[in-house]
């Protein structure tokens, strides 16, 4: 075959995309262990801010993580515990994602903090500019805000990537009530621009009004799901 002629370069070239995309697909494969760990440990660390247990090295943050953690459970919108999760906390509600959670599969995850029972809830959303996420980690009695830790995909740095990056407005949430007064049967936690229940309410993040409304209907939203779970009495548990 001539190597200057139109059939010739079609197929050198055509063998070049299939052995670099064999090479690509041979690094993937090799990379996605550590790429799937990495996740894992990010995801750790998140149930652990929510937990204020913050700042730790990775090595740490697993440790801890696997000490704190009791149960991985996945409930459903009746509180019917569905799988009652491991200690450690790997292999049940931790592998559930936001489609489960969707589909009315609920990760729910009992921790113990300096011998007190904690709970932290997964909840999903949408900011100004694409998906938001958080953890809500609740005292015994359900009803109160222990901590709590939010993510984003793509908010503006400085405004809405606020709800992840700024510790100290997320301290806000610590003690807040998940109830307004005696009406357990809705969500009152939220994000204000004007606060008219301090109790319940936090105030916006300057700046980012779109974002913490995102915020706002994320927990009201997901801890909803949640709402039977919430009412029964921890004595129960």
């Amino acid at each position: 075959m001539k190597t200057n002629s139109n059939s010739y370069t079609i197929i050198y070239s055509a063998v070049i995309v299939v052995i670099v995309a064999f090479l690509l697909a041979f690094v993937f494969q090799g990379l996605k262990p550590q790429q799937d760990a990495n996740v894992a440990l990010d995801k750790k660390k998140q149930i652990l801010n929510a937990l204020n247990i913050r700042d730790l090295s990775n090595e740490v943050a697993d440790k801890i993580y696997k000490e704190v953690v009791e149960a991985d459970e996945i409930i459903d919108a009746q509180g019917h515990v569905l799988n009652a999760g491991k200690p450690g906390g790997e292999q049940a509600g931790f592998k559930l994602e936001s489609k489960d959670y969707k589909a009315g599969r609920l990760a729910l995850y009992v921790c113990k903090v300096n011998g007190q029972r904690k709970y932290v809830i997964p909840v999903y959303g949408m900011g100004l500019w694409g998906p938001i996420s958080g953890y809500i980690a609740l005292n015994e009695d359900k009803a109160t805000v222990y901590g709590v830790y939010f993510n984003h995909e793509s908010e503006t740095a400085g405004l809405g990537a606020e709800i992840k990056d700024n510790a100290a407005w997320q301290a806000k949430f610590q003690g807040k009530k998940l109830f307004a007064g005696d009406n357990d049967k809705a969500i009152a936690l939220g994000v204000e621009k004007k606060v008219d229940d301090p109790a319940t309410q936090v105030d916006a993040v300057t700046g980012a009004t779109l974002t913490s409304n995102g915020v706002r209907d994320m927990l009201h939203e997901g801890l909803s799901k949640y709402l039977v779970f919430l009412n029964e009495h921890s004595s129960n548990q």
